[in-house]
C-alpha cells in the first residue's frame, strides 16, 4: 500500500529539527530518520528525488508517517539512536545479533570495589570500560588486570557478605585469598585506602594509561626496597613485570600519546564487516569487531553513521578522535554528541597520509578478515546463493530454480572491433571455463547492440543445436543485457535456432527485468539476494565483453602499424600478436625481446622498433 494523496502532501510537516518515521499500513515502523529540515527531507522520499536504491520500495511500503520535533540535530540523533534500538526497522542499518556488548565494570559504590565481566550497562555506583565486541578478550583483560592488580571478583560470595556489612571483614577466607590471588578482604588484611589505590590503577589500566602506571610502579617499588620493605617490593616487581609483558604485545604505533578509535568498513550485499582499533598513548590496545546488516545497497557516508551512533551509543569511553574510511553527511552533528559523551571536542575525521592513514589501512584489512570469518562461521554466501535461486524461480514462474544461467553483453566501439560475451554462472557462482568469446561478424553498417546480440545467441545455440560439446548444456535461464530490443532480438535468434529456454532481459537503469508475454517488467527488490547475483552475473559479463575487446583493438592497432614496416609479413605479424598483443606491450619490449619471437632477427627487431618510434613522434612534429 503506498501512502494515500492526503499524506503526500505532508501538510502537517514543520520546517524544523527532528526525526521522522515512516511506517506500514499495520502501523509497523519501516525507517527512522533524522534531520536537520524534517520537510524538506521528507518530501525528498515522497518526490522521488532521493536516489538511494532503497527508497523506492520504502515507499511502497509506507502508508503513514510520524515525526518528533527536537531542538538541535545533536538532540535528533540521540532519539533516532533510541527509536531504532526500540523498533528495530527493517530499512535502518542493523547490528546482526540482539545481544548488547560485554563491558568491563568496577562496582565503585561498594565500599571495596569488585570488577566484572557484564553485558548490561545502567547501574548507579558501577563505572563501564568497554564495549569490547569479542567476550573473551574482555574476560581475559580481567584476568590480566587481577594478576597486576589483586581485587575482588563481584562473583565472590565472601566478597558480596563484606559489602552487605558495610565493607567489615567476615572472618573467612575466600578461595581467592586462600590461595593469595585475591587481596584478602574478607579477612581484613588490606585498609580501604590502599584498595582504593588499587581500584584507581585498575580503572588507569583500562583506560589504557598504561605507561603512567609502569612510572608509579617503579617509583614505588624503589621506594619500598629503599624502606627495606623487600615483601612488597617483590610484589610490585611481579605488578610491573606483569604490566610490561602486557605492553610488549601491544603494537606501538607512534611515541606521541595518541587517543584515536579507528573504523574499518568491509562491505558485502546486505552485511559489512567492521573492525575499531583502539590506540591508546599511541598503542594499539584492542580491535573489536562485528558485522552490521546494510551492505552495498545503503549509501557508505549513511551506513558508517549508523555505526558510529550504535557504536557510541553504548561506550562508556570516547577517544579525542574518530577516524573513517568516508565522512558521513552529519559528521559535524556526530562530532558535536560526541564531545557532549566525552566533554570535550571530538573529531571526526578520513585521514588523508601518513600514519593514521596507515592505521585506517590496517583497520579496513582486518575487517575484511572479520567479514570473511562470520560468512564462513554462518555459511553465508551458501544461504545466500539458495535464496537467490529461489527468489528468481518464484519471481520469473520458472519450472525449477535456474542452477545454469548465462548472460549475453555485447562490446564495441563505433561498431568497430564488436564482441560478444557468454558467461555462465552454475549454482550461483561463475563457472569460467564454460566462458565463450564471439567476434562479431556483421558489417558496420548493420551494427548495432540489438543486431549484434541477436547474431552472438543464433551463433551460441545453432552450435548447440548441432551437436557441439561446447556449447551443448542449455540454461535454466537466459539473461540479456539491455531492454526490450535486446529481449525481442534473443528471442527471434531462439526461434530461429529451435531452442526454447527461459530469457529475460535486465535493464541497466531501474534495475528492471522484462519477461516475455508480461505487460509490467518485474522489479527485485533493492538488496534481495536475487538481484544482487543478477547484478553479479549482469557485471561479469561486461566485464569480460570489454577485456576481449580491448584485446582485440590492441591486436588490431598493432597490425595495422606492422602493416607499414617493410619485411613484416603475415607470418611474422601473427608471431608478434601471440607473443605481445598490443602496441603499447610491443613498444614497451626491448631489441632482445622481440628478437626472441620465432622468425624476427635482430636487425627486423631493431627496424620494427625504430618504426613503432617514429610513429608515435610523428604527431609531435607537426
Amino acid at each position: 500500500m503506498a501512502l494515500p494523496e492526503d499524506k503526500r502532501a505532508l501538510a502537517d510537516v514543520p520546517d524544523a529539527p527532528g526525526v521522522y518515521l515512516w511506517k506500514a499500513a499495520d502501523g509497523s515502523v519501516l525507517y527512522v530518520g533524522k534531520a536537520k529540515s524534517l520537510k524538506k527531507r521528507m518530501r525528498q522520499y515522497v518526490s522521488g528525488h532521493d536516489e538511494r536504491e532503497r527508497v523506492p520500495l520504502l515507499m511502497e511500503q509506507a502508508a503513514d508517517y510520524a515525526f518528533v520535533v527536537t531542538e538541535n540535530e545533536v538532540e535528533g540523533l540521540i532519539l533516532e539512536n533510541s527509536l531504532i534500538k526500540q523498533f528495530d526497522p527493517p530499512f535502518n542499518v542493523r547490528y546482526r545479533d540482539d545481544k548488547s556488548f560485554p563491558f568491563i565494570a568496577l562496582t565503585t559504590g561498594d565500599p571495596f570495589p569488585a570488577i566484572k565481566y557484564t553485558r548490561e550497562r545502567h547501574r548507579e555506583g558501577t563505572r563501564y570500560f568497554g564495549p569490547y565486541t569479542d567476550a573473551r578478550a574482555a574476560r581475559e583483560t580481567i584476568e590480566v588486570v587481577r594478576r597486576i592488580y589483586p581485587i575482588c571478583r563481584a562473583t565472590c560470595v565472601q566478597w558480596k557478605r563484606v559489602n552487605a556489612r558495610g565493607g567489615e571483614p567476615v572472618g573467612t577466607p575466600c578461595f581467592d585469598a586462600h590461595v593469595g590471588k585475591g587481596p584478602g578482604v574478607c579477612v581484613g588484611a588490606i585498609s580501604r585506602e590502599e584498595y582504593a589505590e588499587r581500584v584507581r590503577a585498575v580503572a588507569d589500566f583500562l583506560e589504557g594509561r598504561r605507561a603512567d602506571i609502569v612510572r608509579e610502579l617503579e617509583a614505588e617499588m624503589r621506594e619500598a626496597a629503599a624502606n627495606l620493605e623487600y615483601e612488597r617490593a617483590a610484589r610490585l616487581r611481579n605488578s610491573l613485570d606483569a604490566v610490561r609483558r602486557v605492553l610488549e604485545r601491544q603494537k606501538v604505533v607512534s611515541d606521541k600519546p595518541l587517543q584515536l578509535d579507528v573504523f574499518g568498513v568491509e562491505r558485502a550485499e546486505t552485511i559489512s564487516g567492521v573492525h575499531v582499533l583502539l590506540v591508546r598513548e599511541g598503542r594499539v590496545l584492542a580491535g573489536n569487531e562485528f558485522v552490521v546488516e546494510g551492505g552495498l545497497d545503503v549509501p557508505y557516508g549513511e551506513l558508517i553513521e549508523g555505526i558510529l551512533e550504535r557504536y557510541y551509543a553504548d561506550a562508556p569511553f570516547v577517544p579525542r578522535e574518530v577516524l573513517v574510511p568516508e565522512l558521513p553527511a552529519s559528521a559535524e552533528t556526530l562530532s558535536e554528541w560526541l564531545s557532549g559523551i566525552r566533554g570535550s571536542r571530538v573529531r571526526v575525521s578520513v585521514p588523508q597520509r601518513g600514519l593514521k592513514r596507515e592505521l585506517l589501512g590496517l583497520a579496513s584489512e582486518n575487517a575484511r578478515f572479520a567479514l570473511a570469518r562470520y560468512k564462513h562461521r554462518t555459511r553465508y554466501d551458501e544461504e545466500r546463493i539458495n535464496r537467490a535461486l529461489l527468489e528468481l524461480e518464484s519471481a520469473l514462474a520458472l519450472p525449477a530454480p535456474p542452477l545454469r544461467i548465462e548472460c549475453y553483453d555485447i562490446s564495441t566501439l563505433h561498431g568497430k572491433d564488436s564482441v560478444g560475451s557468454m558467461v555462465v554462472f552454475s549454482g550461483g557462482r561463475p563457472d569460467k571455463a564454460s566462458y565463450r568469446r564471439f567476434n562479431v561478424r556483421l558489417s558496420t553498417g548493420d551494427a548495432n547492440d540489438v543486431a549484434m546480440m541477436r547474431e552472438v545467441l543464433l551463433r551460441r545455440f545453432r552450435r548447440a543445436a548441432t551437436g557441439d560439446e561446447r556449447f551443448a548444456a542449455l540454461p535454466d535461464l537466459l539473461i540479456v543485457d539491455g531492454g526490450k530490443p535486446q529481449l525481442k532480438a534473443a528471442l527471434a535468434a531462439l526461434e530461429e535456432a529451435g531452442v526454447r529456454v527461459p530469457v529475460a532481459a535486465l535493464a541497466k537503469r531501474e534495475e528492471e527485468l522484462f519477461v516475455p508475454g508480461w505487460d509490467e517488467p518485474v522489479r527485485l527488490p533493492d538488496g534481495s539476494a536475487a538481484l544482487s547475483l543478477l547484478k553479479r552475473v549482469r557485471d561479469e559479463a561486461h566485464r569480460f565483453a570489454i577485456e576481449h575487446h580491448r584485446a582485440v583493438r590492441g591486436k588490431r592497432a598493432v597490425a595495422s602499424q606492422l602493416d607499414a614496416i617493410p619485411g613484416v609479413g603475415p607470418a611474422r605479424k601473427k608471431a608478434l600478436l601471440a607473443r605481445f598483443g598490443s602496441v603499447k606491450r610491443l613498444k614497451a619490449a626491448t631489441v632482445q625481446e622481440i628478437a626472441a619471437v620465432p622468425g624476427i632477427g635482430r636487425a627486423t627487431a631493431e627496424r620494427i622498433l625504430e618504426a613503432l618510434r617514429a610513429a608515435d613522434d610523428a604527431p609531435r612534429r607537426a
